[in-house]
This record gives C-alpha cells, structure tokens and sequence, in this order.
C-alpha cells in the first residue's frame, strides 16, 4: 500500500511555484487556493505551497515569520541527469550546483522560484 507524503514548503508567489512545478516536474494541481496556497501531487507525493497568507505563514510566537529557501528537499529519481539537466536549464531553471557524483549516484539541486530546493538523483549504474 502507498501512502501519500506530505511536504510543505513556504513559498513567496504560489502561483508562480504552481506553475513552476506543473510546467517543469509534472505534478497536478489537487487544490489552487492562491494567493495563499495550494496543494500539488505527483505520485505519493503531496507538495503543500504556502504564501505569507496562509496559516503556515503567520508569525511564530517570537516573532520570527516562516520564509523559504534552505537545504532541505525532496528527491525527483531521473534516468540520465544531465539530459535532465539540459531541459531544465533549456526553461530557465537555476540550479544551485552543478553534477556531484558519489558511490551512490549523481545530484543537483535545482531552485524554486522561492528558493526552496528540488534533488534531481539518478542512481548509480543508470
């Protein structure tokens, strides 16, 4: 049985990043409520953009106000990641690094349109 893994991510123009991943990853759009958020799906993930306007986005209480960006990200699995690489670039994609390959694969991290991060992995021996 596959469950579904939810993953927000604070972004500044959901709109933008609904495109962003629709248009670039392939995900659909569950629920558009921008402004202040909407919900995305690919697979068993579930990706939950949320604007300043949303109730993620409200201040803590000490003030501090939850923005994007960071290091931490979900993994997209490709077959050849630097033809991957290309077709992004190709759209305007800014990416973060470039390839890093170890004994487990290649990775790069690509941006959002908030900054928050996008792992493109292919697998050693693929």
């Amino acid at each position: 049985m596959s469950e579904t893994v939810n993953v927000r991510y604070m972004v500044g123009d959901v709109q933008a990043c609904v495109d962003w991943y629709v248009g670039r990853f392939g995900f659909t759009v569950g629920m558009n409520a921008s402004p202040a958020f909407a919900s995305l799906e690919r697979g068993a993930l579930r990706l939950l953009l949320s604007g300043e306007k949303s109730s993620a986005g409200l201040p803590m209480p000490d003030g501090r106000l939850p923005e994007p960006g960071g290091w931490n990200r979900f993994q997209v699995i490709v077959e050849d990641i630097a033809a991957e690489v290309e077709r992004l670039r190709g759209e305007g994609v800014a990416f973060r690094n470039e390839i890093l390959s170890g004994p487990g694969g290649s990775q790069i991290l690509a941006e959002d349109p908030a900054g928050n991060l996008v792992e493109l992995f292919q697998p050693a021996g693929r």
